[in-house]
């Protein structure tokens, strides 16, 4: 059953009962991060909650998994139960999932796929703060401000010629990989006057046509880029397919930024090859594992700024996620297409 069809039965259903019955699967820590009692009398607005507190693992199981009969819409987030199939045979009428996270690999099972249940995410409301955390980082590596930095606390005095700084207008700005964050990066990116140059591989040549920007290999956008940031998801085909081969093509002068995840990245090619070429400086947000081992050269190479995975949702921006799963779920119960929605195949493609 696709997602709009979904909801008209839901909305018909109307009918005969005023309003679906609704329930919000998350600990309650995760609960007042990201929906809160705004989003909570929000969902209750339209739903008949089975209970005025999230549910969870944090209940005894004899008291939460036997309220779940009736729930037609449930609400999720990080640390949520596994939907396999002893949960959901106690979900016996549960239309649509609305997810204020962003990947649910560790959600979802074969057996919630095998009955076709509609499922959003907030994938696309985490994917801003990622986005504003990476052009900050652009354009302060367009200044080379941690390379300055560096300089100026080792010396105790400012420079007096900035020799090898690329400012902003006219540099040249990578991005590997136009999913969710990379188009977010690059809608941002359209305010600065730089130019912009992508690799994905699994992107038409007409959508870089609509996109306005060059697609290129990953070859040359390593060698023309002032900054390569990376947003690419992981899965098989691409752990550690950023090696030491490409890492030594990037220019003099040049930054690398990962915000994706650490295993993209091939570590010990990485760290060999910022021993080599003290001029490139990377930013990374996430590595392999999170966070390094204590004796990780990481910790102590000058050209490393290190970040404790902070570019996506933190604090009251944890909010944005609830939010969007709350406009998720008045589309379904007005019977409108959801915007969100995930397939299979989508999630296994997510990071």
């Amino acid at each position: 059953m696709s997602p709009q069809s979904a909801s008209l039965t839901l909305v018909e259903s109307e009918n005969s009962r005023t309003m679906p019955c609704a329930a919000l699967l998350v600990p309650p820590d995760v609960f007042e991060l990201v929906y809160g009692d705004e989003c909570l009398k929000a969902i209750g607005a339209k739903s008949i909650l089975i209970s005025p507190k999230p549910l969870g693992p944090h209940e005894p199981q004899s008291d939460w998994r036997n309220q779940l009969g009736s729930v037609e819409l449930l609400f999720t987030g990080w640390h949520s139960p596994r939907l396999d199939e002893p949960l959901l045979q106690r979900l016996p009428r549960l239309r649509a999932v609305f997810h204020a996270g962003g990947t649910i690999r560790q959600l979802v099972s074969d057996a919630f796929w095998s009955r076709a249940i509609p499922i959003s995410t907030a994938s696309a409301a985490n994917a801003v703060p990622v986005a504003e955390f990476t052009l900050g980082a652009i354009l302060l590596s367009l200044k080379q401000a941690w390379m300055l930095n560096r300089q100026v606390c080792r010396d105790r005095a400012f420079p007096r010629t900035f020799p090898h700084v690329p400012g902003v207008r006219g540099a040249t700005v990578g991005l590997v990989s136009l999913g969710l964050i990379g188009r977010e990066v690059l809608r941002l990116l359209r305010s600065f006057d730089v130019k912009i140059i992508a690799h994905d591989p699994h992107l038409p040549a007409a959508r870089f046509r609509e996109l306005g920007i060059e697609s290129v290999s990953l070859e040359s956008l390593m060698e023309r880029s002032d900054v390569v940031s990376l947003h690419t998801p992981l899965n098989a085909e691409t752990t550690g397919f950023i090696n030491g081969a490409l890492l030594r093509r990037l220019k003099p002068g040049a930054t690398f930024i990962n915000t994706a995840r650490g295993r993209l990245v091939h570590e010990p090619d990485l760290i060999a090859f910022l021993k080599e070429r003290p001029d490139v400086q990377a930013l990374l947000d996430v590595t392999s594992p999170e966070p390094p081992v204590p004796d990780s050269p990481l910790y102590d190479l000058p050209n490393v700024f290190l970040t404790p995975h902070i570019a996506g949702s933190l604090g009251p921006e944890c909010r944005r996620l609830g939010w969007a799963m709350v406009e998720e779920f008045r589309r379904f119960v007005q019977g409108e297409p959801l915007c969100h929605a995930v397939t299979r195949e989508m999630a296994n493609a997510q990071t």
